[in-house]
């Protein structure tokens, strides 16, 4: 069974969708440029995660938030331990 949905109501629900749309596609590349920011850190040498906040002075939590994610999808691996905190460098592809 289709669903038939004209064009003003269509014009009307992206009109009324426009700011949360917007919102996302902001995030979206504050996200990307943190993650750019990241990967340039790990790019010369493994570093610790405070390393890498204090680098980018941001909160720590916050990076192992990225880290993490780039971590499960296979962007970034963990090396050795150094003291409390792993060391992390970019995957080899």
């Amino acid at each position: 069974m289709a669903i038939s949905i004209d064009k003003q109501t269509l014009k009307a629900l992206r009109e009324k969708r426009k700011v949360f749309i917007a919102r996302a596609r902001e995030n979206i590349k504050a996200n990307n440029a943190i993650i750019k920011k990241i990967r340039e850190q790990l790019a010369t040498e493994p570093k610790t995660v405070p390393e890498i906040a204090q680098a980018l002075e941001m909160e720590t939590a916050k990076v192992l938030r990225f880290i993490s994610g780039l971590k499960k999808y296979g962007e970034v691996a963990e090396g050795p331990k150094e003291g409390d905190y792993f060391k992390y460098q970019l995957a080899q592809k």
